[in-house]
């Protein structure tokens, strides 16, 4: 039995680097988004203040709605909204409006594995995000003026998930994640 643990401690500790690794590496990644805002730091080293945030279902089924009308527009499949994807798309856009992670794509690998992880068959996951935008229409206009962003939209995707946080001061995160 020590022979197993010791042989399998030199395998989680890999794991856990890689993971490490992999997080870093995306998170350093430029991204585009349809707008974005420079990080204010006061350059002090007070921790920050925790923030609240709140969902906005409304504007997720209408994100949906104007995604699956261009998709159609293109001759392309609708996507279907699946709530797993749609969980870790809000926990991102929640985490980006309490200022608990940086706007962008910080953690991607991760949603992605869960997501792969939770929903059979799934090989593939994409993402866009966005900040700034004040309806479902300012944002999807966004995405599809971006070709990086526009090409997750028309992408051979099947499955879906929208998540929308607004901060404290009603300044709206959105993620959509993609996945087939």
């Amino acid at each position: 039995m020590t022979n197993k643990l010791l042989n399998v401690r030199p395998i989680l500790l890999l794991l856990l680097g890689c993971g490490l690794v992999a997080t870093i590496a995306c998170a350093s990644k430029p991204t585009s988004n349809s707008k974005t805002t420079a990080n204010a730091s006061s350059g002090s080293s007070a921790p920050r203040a925790i923030e609240s945030a709140s969902t906005a279902p409304k504007l997720e089924d209408d994100i949906l709605v104007l995604i699956n009308k261009y998709r159609k527009s293109k001759g392309l499949s609708a996507l279907s909204s699946n709530p797993v994807i749609e969980q870790e798309a809000r926990r991102h856009s929640m985490a980006m409006a309490t200022k608990r992670i940086s706007f962008g794509h910080e953690g991607f690998n991760i949603r992605s594995k869960i997501i792969t992880s939770k929903i059979p068959g799934t090989n593939a996951v994409a993402e866009n995000v966005a900040f700034g935008s004040n309806t479902a229409k300012e944002v999807v206009d966004g995405w599809l003026n971006s070709p990086g962003h526009r090409k997750n939209i028309e992408g051979n995707y099947k499955l879906t998930g929208i998540g929308v946080a607004r901060d404290q001061q009603s300044r709206l995160y959105f993620t959509q994640i993609f996945a087939k």
